[in-house]
């Protein structure tokens, strides 16, 4: 067993034990480990490492910080013997970027790809009611044909440090939670989940993923918010109606709890459940339709990033961040650059957020100075005119991308995916990558929800060759910042707005989203008049943006970059990070917080 969609949850027949807390941990640059058993024998000399979180920020030492190759973790894990008769697995929310898991010396999964979960099935290696020696080899390398992409730079003593083909800092490790499980042998694998409204009634479809259920009946309960059944249905599939139903909608959300039982006669055998939102999602010539009503998306691209924990799991940053977007009056953002944390998504649900859900398709446009190449006209061969690309990276990005949807189908929130961040689309040789991309996400998605890719300055309009395969547009721009910055700044907004006519031109029937503008700016720096990198040179250029957008009615949403400033490699145009924040990595307000959210809050939510 490696993906693993389901979300663990406890019921009558399932339970969960917490493995979260101190591994040990060892770095293996030689790549020893295996050879030498250490799944077997123990990590030789290991340091304690919590879990979850990167590993990179707990060190002092650069070397430490900057490791790059084979790293190790290692538990004694405890196995009841009373879980004998079910399955025992053990579920890593994400191992970056790759891994494969040992119990008792022997190799019992591995997965690729960083930010998807993925378990590792114990019954054939563990000892029941006994102390078992789990052990978890990860690697977080890169290359043209990872997810995210990027490659290696050696020092001149021979140490291999990362060269990203993006800007954010490649955090790696366990980095979600671990958990052991115990469900049954025959039991419910998952559920796929369809809204149709019609009237004043929502018909949901679904079909449960069973296992080993032959001769098993099926039953699926939908519940309300007080805990009252409000439809039902038997069988692997079937269509649940629900008369005046609470609909999900932005920052206004109802869910029901979907239970889905497995019995044996009157006995039951298993149950699990989920929380889902009745809601309709889809573009309509000009607009998004939630509910059949055009909205306006107000919000952020963010990052899992904060201090110490580096890309951790931490529930109080989520829910500070939660707290900071309601203050601003938002309602969406997307999860640059990779899919978030399982638990991001359901309090997105729960708050009512429209969730651009992202796929780990970042660095696809070879430069390791991608703030600055991501403007500049392109030249020569392009990242897709590769055949290697097409022939290595594209089943790994066709695989991330079912991974993504079957994790994250259910969700209320999960309104749109986006299938690239700045990918260089400028050669045709793009064009049938790309299709075959967004035609997996169309096949795997029971929902059908809009599909879309974040448009880089590069590929301004005429230039990209992919406009066609996305159902919205969503353009990064930095028109005032890499793109004629400071006292230029008047000659870029004049460029932006030539650019959208253009755009009205060739794509007259989409509604756009800019899902990226912004400048770097250092908290507590002024300048009378405004300089680059002052909180008044932040103000000036969101302001001109602003402008541009109020003058096209078919601009449906802004999402700045970033929410908060976040680590990135180092490197002069850096400074400590990227400072692109409304909020400071500390989660402090810089002035351009409160003009968005003056702006914000006299927005509507919805158009009509």
């Amino acid at each position: 067993m490696a993906f693993a969609a389901q979300y663990p949850r406890i019921t009558r027949t399932r339970r969960i034990e917490d493995l979260c807390g101190t591994w040990e941990f060892r770095f293996d640059p030689e790549r020893d480990g295996e050879r030498d058993g250490w799944a077997a024998h123990g990590l030789p000399d290991p340091i304690d490492m919590p879990v979850p979180a990167s590993f990179n920020d707990v060190f002092t030492d650069k070397a430490s910080r900057e490791y790059y190759g084979d790293f190790w973790y290692a538990k004694c894990v405890f196995v009841p013997g009373e879980w004998e008769s079910g399955n025992v697995d053990i579920r890593f929310d994400a191992a970056t970027h790759r891994a494969t898991v040992f119990v008792n010396g022997s190799e019992v999964a591995s997965h690729e790809g960083g930010f998807t979960p993925f378990c590792a099935h114990l019954n054939g290696c563990v000892r029941w009611n006994d102390w078992n020696y789990v052990a978890v080899r990860v690697n977080n390398e890169l290359t043209e044909h990872t997810l995210p992409a990027g490659g290696v730079a050696t020092l001149r003593d021979g140490t291999r440090i990362a060269a990203p083909y993006f800007d954010f800092f490649n955090y790696a490790g366990l980095q979600r939670k671990v958990r052991l499980l115990s469900t049954p042998e025959r039991r419910v694998a998952g559920i796929k989940t369809s809204v149709e409204l019609i009237k004043n009634r929502a018909q949901v479809r679904y079909e449960l993923d069973l296992e080993d259920a032959v001769g098993l009946r099926a039953e699926v309960v939908l519940v309300d918010g007080d805990g009252q059944p409000v439809a039902d249905s038997q069988g692997e599939q079937g269509v649940l109606t629900v008369k005046d139903p609470r609909l999900w909608g932005l920052r206004r959300p109802y869910l029901y709890t979907l239970w889905a039982r497995l019995y044996d006669g009157t006995e039951l055998v298993d149950e699990w459940y989920d929380t889902l939102g009745l809601r309709t999602i889809e573009v309509s010539g000009r607009n998004i339709l939630l509910n059949g009503r055009p909205v306006y998306l107000k919000g952020f691209g963010r990052h899992e990033d904060s201090p110490v924990h580096g890309r951790g799991f931490d529930p109080v940053v989520n829910k500070r961040d939660f707290e900071l977007l309601k203050w601003m009056g938002a309602n969406s953002f997307r999860t640059s650059h990779y899919p978030y944390s399982e638990e991001q998504l359901y309090e997105a649900d729960r708050e009512g957020f429209f969730v651009i859900d992202e796929v780990a398709a970042v660095g696809m446009l070879r430069s390791t100075k991608n703030f600055a190449d991501a403007v500049t006209a392109p030249r020569g061969e392009t990242y897709f005119d590769d055949p290697a690309v097409r022939e290595k990276t594209l089943p790994a990005h066709i695989a991330a991308v079912q991974e993504l949807v079957e994790r994250d189908r259910n969700h209320a929130c999960v309104c749109a995916w986006s299938l690239f961040n700045e990918p260089d689309f400028s050669s045709e040789a793009a064009v049938p990558y790309a299709q075959k991309v967004f035609d997996a996400c169309l096949d795997a998605d029971p929902q059908k929800r809009p599909r879309s890719y974040t448009n880089v300055t590069r590929c301004r309009a005429g230039i990209d060759k992919c406009t066609h395969l996305a159902d919205f547009m969503m353009l990064n721009r930095y028109d005032g910042w890499y793109v004629c910055g400071g006292p230029r700044i008047e000659d870029a907004k004049a460029i932006l707005i030539e650019e959208m006519h253009k755009w009205e031109e060739l794509e007259p029937n989409k509604p756009f989203l800019f899902t990226e503008y912004g400048t770097d700016t250092m908290a507590g720096v002024h300048k009378l008049p405004s300089v680059m990198w002052s909180e008044e040179y932040q103000l000036e250029f969101f302001r001109a943006q602003h402008e541009v957008f109020d003058m096209f009615d078919w601009v449906v949403g802004e999402q700045p970059w970033n929410l908060c400033d976040f680590q990135t490699g180092e490197g002069v145009m850096r400074v400590d990070g990227n400072k692109k924040g409304a909020f400071t990595r500390d989660r402090q307000p810089k002035a351009i917080a409160f003009l968005l959210r003056d702006r914000w809050l006299r927005k509507l939510d919805y158009l009509d």
